[in-house]
């Protein structure tokens, strides 16, 4: 449940609230007065800036009123400076109120807007509220990579969405459990050990073992197509099978080689992880759940509450149109839905939480509602509760990644080539005046802000194509741009000796002009942007806001000087502006997961 949570909103939805209960027909029947909840939900940012800081929609009360929309806002129009100001409300925190159709657009005076908003923002009051109640206990499993595959920035989808995921949640209000489920069993990791065993000619590494790992993995992928039709085909299989068998059994020498290689990928993942700053509360794997899975619906199936199929044991969800989840396949093993359902007991049981989401590609849709579903059908309660949050994936300019094909941009190899190119593009000249770590520093900082930004800021039904120099660029739609952007503040307040213990000393009426105006309506919607994008699991939403805040910024900083101010009481409100955005622009890439440089 939504909080009300944002001063100015708030202060609006009284006074409107306290006007319509003057109104003829709620005088007579204060029953079916509107909550001040739900006068709060209605109040929007308008489709322009020039037409008000809000607008209230008056469609909800026309049934109660029995009056077409547009008079509705006729009527608030000329009563809402009329209705008594609540308690320590200021009398003319209001400017205008105008109705536009079935719209009251309303406008603020800078003085309230200050006092209200930009003084909140500027001591950090504004960041620490909690803008959630009654939310439920989430879990959110995300970054699934496999070991012995190399990393690839198509891995950073996941990564990325994940992250900010739970960043924004978090502020939201929610209690989040973050997870992670690396797949370190399967036929992949079979297919590698086989190639080391039996083709590998080179020396084995020293270094960078884990990506080498995900290098043999893509050649024993096209080693064995290649050999599908030959004589070497069940000679294959066979070998194939006995390294599962081993891996099943816990012991043998692929298991002794699956213990050690296993850990050259999780250091692979792990410096990925520490390059990104992305931790995990609990990590769970799959070589954890297989044999618990197996044995689970083993016992299902013995109790009658699975069926067999051609050897395979499953449940036919036909009459949901879901086709035969298979469980186990005719040879005994289990399979990913296998796993997945053991995976979804532990959670509730671990945690105790009341929400599960899964971050994983649009394409394991079908997988997730069978799981669910049988889930549901075996009386797990809790199936319900179960989200997969899809996601379409990365793409390179000229098509689809594939480790098993090889065509990839190892990720690792990637953020060495972009920290390089913003050495060389941005940082170069710089090299007499900053030190070797902060140009270090600043490289890493906008790398991860381009990845992270250009991996979040496309919805997530909506394809991404990677497209490193434009992710880089600093006057477009980029992570670096909203860095800039808010560099250049803290570098404006450096030079004008601005520091947030001289709010008490702004004359924020000051703060007229429209390029003005536009910046502070544009660092109003702040809290609300971040509940949105929590309650519909669209962390892009925060993007758009901060580009559109940025490019805010931007345009007042270019039509109102501070520089050469009027007078000093404007310089001091201008500066005073700035730093407010340069503060919500810092909070909401945190918020992202993607850090705000001090200079760039």
């Amino acid at each position: 449940m939504r909080n009300l949570h944002d001063p100015l909103r708030l202060l609006a939805s009284k006074r409107i609230h306290s006007a319509l209960a003057r109104h003829p027909f709620f005088v007579g029947e204060p029953q079916s007065l509107p909550e001040l909840s739900t006068v709060y939900d209605q109040l929007v940012e308008p489709p322009q800036s020039e037409l008000g800081d809000l607008a209230f929609g008056c469609f909800f009360l026309a049934k109660a009123t029995r009056l077409p929309p547009p008079k509705i806002a006729e009527w608030l129009a000329a009563e809402i400076f009329k209705a008594e100001p609540t308690p320590g409300e200021a009398k003319d925190f209001l400017t205008d109120a105008k109705p536009a159709g079935p719209y009251l657009n309303i406008s603020f005076s800078p003085a309230a807007v200050g006092k209200e908003l930009l003084v909140g923002i500027l001591n950090g009051g504004h960041f620490s509220q909690k803008l959630t109640t009654d939310t439920p206990k989430t879990m959110i499993e995300y970054s699934q990579p496999n070991t012995h595959k190399e990393l690839h920035v198509g891995h950073m989808r996941n990564a990325c969405l994940g992250n900010a995921l739970v960043k924004t949640l978090r502020y939201a209000g929610y209690e989040v459990i973050a997870s992670t489920f690396p797949g370190d069993v399967g036929t992949h990791v079979a297919k590698c050990l086989w190639y080391l065993k039996f083709h590998n000619t080179e020396p084995m590494p020293t270094q960078k073992r884990g990506e080498w790992l995900g290098q043999l993995y893509s050649k024993a992928h096209l080693k064995l197509e290649d050999e599908e039709k030959t004589e070497k085909y069940e000679i294959n299989k066979a070998q194939l099978t006995e390294i599962l068998k081993q891996l099943e059994a816990k012991s043998g020498e692929y298991y002794n080689q699956w213990k050690e290689t296993r850990e050259w990928s999780i250091g692979l993942m792990m410096e990925l992880y520490d390059w990104a700053h992305i931790s995990f509360d609990e990590w769970y794997w799959e070589s954890q759940v297989d044999s618990a899975s197996v044995e689970w619906i083993k016992k299902l199936h013995a109790e009658g509450k699975l069926i067999e199929s051609q050897g395979a044991v499953g449940l036919d969800l036909a009459e949901d149109n879901l086709g035969f989840c298979m469980l186990l396949k005719s040879d005994g093993t289990g399979l990913y839905a296998t796993k997945d359902m053991e995976l979804a007991r532990r959670k509730f049981q671990d945690f105790k939480i009341e929400k599960s989401i899964y971050v994983v590609d649009m394409r394991q849709a079908l997988h997730f509602k069978q799981v669910f579903k049988t889930l549901e059908k075996l009386g797990f309660e809790q199936a319900k509760n179960c989200l997969h949050l899809q996601y379409n994936f990365v793409e390179l300019p000229d098509g689809a990644m594939s480790s098993r094909k090889g065509n990839i941009v190892p990720v690792m190899k990637l953020v060495d080539r972009m920290q390089e190119h913003i050495k060389t593009q941005y940082l170069s000249r710089y090299a007499s005046e900053w030190s070797a770590e902060e140009i270090n520093l600043v490289a890493h900082q906008v790398a991860e802000g381009a990845i992270k930004y250009g991996m979040v800021k496309i919805d997530n039904n909506k394809k991404i194509v990677f497209d490193m120099e434009e992710w880089l660029k600093l006057d477009g739609d980029s992570g670096p741009f909203i860095q800039y952007s808010g560099a250049r503040i803290q570098s404006l307040c450096r030079k004008f000796n601005w520091s947030s213990d001289k709010v008490n000393s702004v004359n924020w009426n000051l703060l007229v002009h429209p390029t003005e105006r536009k910046l502070y309506q544009s660092l109003m919607h702040f809290n609300t942007t971040a509940v949105m994008a929590a309650d519909t699991f669209r962390p892009s939403i925060i993007c758009t806001y901060l580009m559109e805040v940025a490019k805010s910024f931007n345009h007042f900083y270019h039509e109102c000087s501070i520089g050469e101010a009027p007078t000093e009481e404007h310089k001091t409100a201008r500066l005073a502006l700035a730093s407010a955005a340069g503060s919500v622009l810092k909070k909401g890439l945190e918020v992202l997961g993607i850090p705000m440089p001090e200079r760039m």
